[in-house]
């Protein structure tokens, strides 16, 4: 089922999802299962899963000399997805990036989404990669998330890279992208990047999941100005609770975001990770709390593959 019809399904009242990402490869599926497993009880609609980009490794060739090579280190996105679909029987929601696959790629990997009954994916440009002072698309791939969501589309109406096919059993992925409260990181102010958002939205965007962020006015001024400009589809606010004393460095310098002082001072008071901990769930349900209570549609949690502090926060929630 898409996205979009759990929400109209649900009648206004707020649903709760989350995100995970895959284990590194090499590792066994189970550590996933065992953090999903506690947050079943929640009945989330459906859940999202990451892709990771290419990356640069240096293999040493035994002769004082370095190999630079191209690797994945948490491949297994739709394998992953299948699994859950099946073990669960929830809805999945893989992530489709611009960044490290061509166009063909894109449309194959749709194509094995299709198979699998998948119906939702999020379409995201992807980052940088580490060398890399700014994106650059691969030879023959999508370089907006703008175009990618252009390419599903298509799909979704029987139009392929190379064919236009008459079938009745055609796709029709429920499209999710990104919204970003305080901004993205390349854009010049928000209403620049608003504007981006409401492209995406034109080219057959049906949902927006926020970046994290911890400032619910911040969010309520997001979405204001987004229906302003004519984006009218469900956004579903991104939470993420602090865990560890250096998510006050990372969290700004990874994603530019701020965070309010309060919560600054309450973790600065804490005398380990343990409080720490506490303080992020703690803000995260207050934060929870009064975006259920303006009616978002879906409470979306940042997992990372960890589960005791979302249990924690959805089971004072929901």
């Amino acid at each position: 089922m898409k996205v979009t019809q759990h929400i109209e399904n649900a009648k206004g009242e707020t649903l709760f999802s989350f995100e995970i990402i895959p284990p590194q490869k090499g590792k066994s599926i189970q550590e996933l299962y065992d953090n999903i497993d506690p947050l079943m009880e929640f009945k989330p609609p459906f859940i999202d899963v990451t892709t990771s980009r290419e990356e640069y490794i240096y293999v040493d060739k035994g002769n004082g000399l370095l190999e630079k090579k191209l690797t994945r280190m948490r491949p297994g996105t739709l394998g992953i997805c299948a699994s859950i679909k099946h073990k669960y029987n929830v809805d999945t929601v893989p992530h489709v990036l611009c960044g490290g696959f061509t166009k063909e790629e894109t449309e194959y990997l749709l194509v094995d989404c299709h198979y699998l009954g998948i119906d939702n994916v999020m379409a995201l440009r992807g980052d940088a990669m580490k060398d890399e002072q700014s994106f650059v698309a691969k030879e023959g791939g999508n370089n907006y998330a703008s175009d990618l969501v252009s390419q599903i589309y298509q799909l979704n109406n029987g139009k392929y890279l190379h064919d236009v096919m008459d079938i009745d059993n055609k796709a029709d992925f429920c499209i999710g992208v990104a919204g970003y409260p305080e901004k993205h990181l390349e854009s010049p102010s928000l209403i620049s990047d608003l504007k981006r958002l409401k492209e995406k939205v034109d080219a057959g965007a049906d949902y927006v999941v926020t970046q994290m962020f911890f400032d619910n006015a911040k969010y309520f001024e997001f979405v204001a100005k987004a229906r302003e400009m004519g984006i009218s589809v469900p956004i579903i606010p991104g939470i993420k609770p602090i865990a560890v004393q250096r998510h006050l460095q990372v969290l700004p310098q990874i994603f530019r975001i701020d965070l309010p002082e309060d919560l600054i001072s309450a973790v600065d008071k804490c005398k380990n990770n343990a409080e720490i901990r506490q303080v992020g769930i703690e803000w995260a349900i207050q934060q929870s709390i009064e975006l259920k209570a303006a009616g978002v549609p879906v409470l979306h949690y940042y997992s990372m593959g960890k589960s005791e502090n979302i249990r924690q926060i959805a089971s004072q929630v929901f």
